[in-house]
């Protein structure tokens, strides 16, 4: 197995043998928006790129910080979009927040306020958590006239925060509420990416604004669960008993897929389909350098018709 460096390489280099990465390392770990789809469809030559590696006996994971879905939604997302990915081999923000409150042996007697949709919601319950809030807060007002006292549940000792298209005031002021008041109340972002491909047309705002509101209100820094955090990627590598040397990460972002690959010494793979251009990634500002970056992930096919044309001037 070819050993990569755990730093940024000075330069990112395009990708001009896939055949190499792909022999040098037994995992992929693959984001999902940007790089298998952008908002509902699926990026060209994906499932072509999947089976290749499949045939390779190469191990996927696909590890998004879109807390929106639990593992179970985002296998129908996969199923929906013709490709065969087991729960097992997903790995998202909203697992990685249930996943740590049981890790630390979260109190049966406490409860997790969410901030967030259902896909947080799902895996809270799937680990036996109680909760509250969610899209279930959506429509809740808050009453400022004079006199007013909001009031809020004692026995929340966490309160998690991703992505949510319901946020409003009353969402904020209840989360608040509970981190300044409630004793040991834990901060936990599932992500604070600034952005996220929601659909295919443009870049939307991404959790990292509902994390900063929050942030703003508590003067608090949230433990993140998400990339570019190490637990996920801790997690990862304990579920499947691998070797970080032995894993390629890729995404379409600098500051949490490459950075995530990075941290943990794997070697990173920029797709520029997503959320990071050429322009940005050579830009002298721009200090996060993958070992290699590629247009889409189905530039790895090359490895396959190299092996083919090898195959055919054999016969």
């Amino acid at each position: 197995m070819a050993q990569f460096r755990s730093e940024a390489t000075a330069s990112a280099s395009l990708l001009t043998n896939p055949a190499k990465l792909i022999d040098s390392v037994e995992t992929f770990l693959f984001d999902c928006d940007g790089v298998i789809w952008r908002g509902d469809v699926l990026i060209d030559g994906v499932p072509e790129t999947v089976e290749m590696l499949r045939s390779k006996g190469k191990r996927l994971i696909f590890v998004t910080n879109n807390s929106t879905k639990s593992r179970k939604q985002y296998g129908k997302k996969f199923e929906m979009l013709g490709l065969d990915v087991t729960e097992e081999e997903i790995f998202s923000s909203s697992f990685a927040a249930a996943a740590y409150l049981m890790s630390i042996n979260f109190p049966s007697h406490k409860k997790v306020y969410v901030v967030g949709e259902s896909g947080i919601q799902l895996e809270l319950k799937q680990a036996g958590i109680n909760y509250l809030g969610g899209p279930e807060d959506g429509d809740k007002r808050i009453d400022l006239s004079p006199g007013q006292l909001m009031q809020h549940d004692p026995d929340v000792a966490a309160v998690v925060v991703g992505f949510d298209r319901y946020i409003n005031y009353y969402k904020l002021q209840y989360a608040t509420l509970c981190i300044r008041e409630n004793p040991g109340c834990m901060f936990i972002a599932t992500n604070c990416d600034s952005v996220a491909h929601f659909t295919e047309c443009q870049e939307w705002a991404g959790g990292g604004c509902m994390v900063g509101a929050i942030k703003g209100s508590t003067q608090r820094e949230p433990l993140v669960v998400g990339k570019p955090s190490t637990f996920m990627m801790d997690h990862v590598t304990s579920k499947f008993n691998i070797k970080t040397s032995q894993i390629c990460m890729v995404g379409d972002r600098l500051d949490t897929d490459i950075l995530f690959g990075q941290n943990e010494g794997c070697a990173t793979l920029l797709v520029l389909s997503g959320v990071t251009t050429l322009e940005t990634l050579q830009s002298a500002d721009n200090k996060i350098q993958p070992h290699y970056y590629t247009p889409t992930i189905s530039e790895l096919l090359a490895a396959k018709d190299l092996a083919n044309g090898l195959h055919s001037s054999l016969l």
